[in-house]
């Protein structure tokens, strides 16, 4: 680490390859994000990278396209070959890997941000094992056996979830049960991470996060709008808390190139600011020129409903999204907010942008 920012280092695996921890999968490399590879696309040769995980998502390619502008050395992996072609023609060495089948070749990683995973509200326990924890387990051993300086892991405020409302929600809070299997991998990857103190390991659990290009939060409640009528429940009083894209960027790079960090490494962030959930539904629909109507609701009633669509989504090979989940309910029916003193004491990370100007950019004002 030199002048504050983690810099690329020379380091040397002291072991092999990383043995695959799930079944076999076909792996594709493009660029040379590993000694000895073939020159296909812009690369790095030998030098030790800053490997950025979930690059072809929303928040990893935010993240590798940051470090890059900034000058770093970086390797984006991911999973969707016409994401990563883009990041190759932007100059950035990528590779196409399933992650949880090992890293090829002998990528030497000088540090991790690990941004991919599966966070669905619904599936196979399977699928959430394989992308969530076996994932993890991999990367963990790669930047062991590469003398990696930090290993940052983006999790989630999931794993706060309970039936209540939560206000200042700090690090330190006890866990409740995991509300569903994301939250409950998340958790246990937590774990995982949090052991590895070796690697100088920061976690992060950003609160819904949300920008130009995202496939979950906006996009959803659109798709919401569109069917008919929301819940409109206790009230409509719930507040919650979200994070511009640009804000959680900044948030992975300041755990990146953080200096020791005393006592525990876990870090809030969120864009620091309450937010009705009943306006911001309702600002996005008057933005995107949405019919919106209200139905009250009862909590009671729409958790059951729920608990019987995630039912027969489950019947059905979870081949289509619930249109309730017990955890949509609570989104909308109860308040969570976050403290984020922590990580504006100890990685001197702030949010800088506000919802207004957030909305503009997420929906291309």
């Amino acid at each position: 680490m030199r002048d504050g920012r983690m810099q690329p280092q020379r380091h040397c695996p002291s072991s092999g390859p990383v043995e695959p921890t799930g079944p076999s999968r076909t792996l594709s490399l493009e660029g040379r994000c590993w000694r000895g590879s073939p020159d296909i696309g812009p690369g790095i040769g030998e030098q030790s990278v800053i490997l950025v995980t979930g690059a072809t998502g929303f928040l990893g390619g935010r993240v590798v396209r940051e470090l890059h502008r900034q000058g770093r050395e970086v390797c984006a992996v991911g999973r969707a070959a016409r994401p990563l072609a883009r990041l190759k023609q932007e100059g950035i060495p990528v590779m196409r890997a399933d992650l949880s089948a090992g890293i090829p070749g002998d990528l030497v990683p000088t540090a991790i941000i690990h941004c991919a995973g599966l966070s669905d509200p619904y599936g196979p326990a399977s699928a959430f094992e394989t992308a969530n924890v076996a994932t993890t387990r991999v990367l963990l051993d790669l930047a062991r056996r590469s003398g990696a300086e930090r290993f940052v892991f983006v999790s989630t405020p999931a794993v706060y979830w309970r039936a209540a409302d939560q206000v200042a929600v700090r690090e330190d809070t006890r866990l409740p049960q995991a509300v569903n299997r994301y939250a409950e991998t998340k958790r246990r990857a937590e774990a995982l991470v949090l052991s590895a103190r070796y690697l100088s390991p920061v976690v992060l659990r950003p609160r819904a996060i949300y920008g130009r290009g995202e496939r979950t939060l906006l996009p959803r409640l659109e798709r919401a709008a569109r069917r008919g009528p929301l819940p409109l429940m206790r009230g409509g009083w719930a507040v919650t808390d979200l994070t511009h894209v640009d804000d959680a960027v900044a948030a992975c790079i300041a755990a990146l190139d953080a200096k020791e960090l005393q006592g525990s490494p876990v870090f809030n962030i969120s864009g620091g600011t309450p937010l009705s959930v009943r306006e911001v539904i309702e600002r996005v629909c008057e933005r995107r020129r949405l019919p919106l109507r209200w139905r009250p609701m009862p909590v009671p009633f729409a958790m059951a409903a729920a608990r019987v669509l995630t039912g027969l989504s489950a019947l059905g090979g979870y081949r289509s999204e619930p249109r309730a989940t017990r955890y949509s309910v609570g989104a909308l029916a109860y308040s969570q907010t976050l403290d984020i003193t922590r990580a504006a004491d100890r990685l001197g990370w702030r949010p800088k942008i506000g919802f207004e100007d957030g909305l503009d950019e997420a929906l291309g004002a």
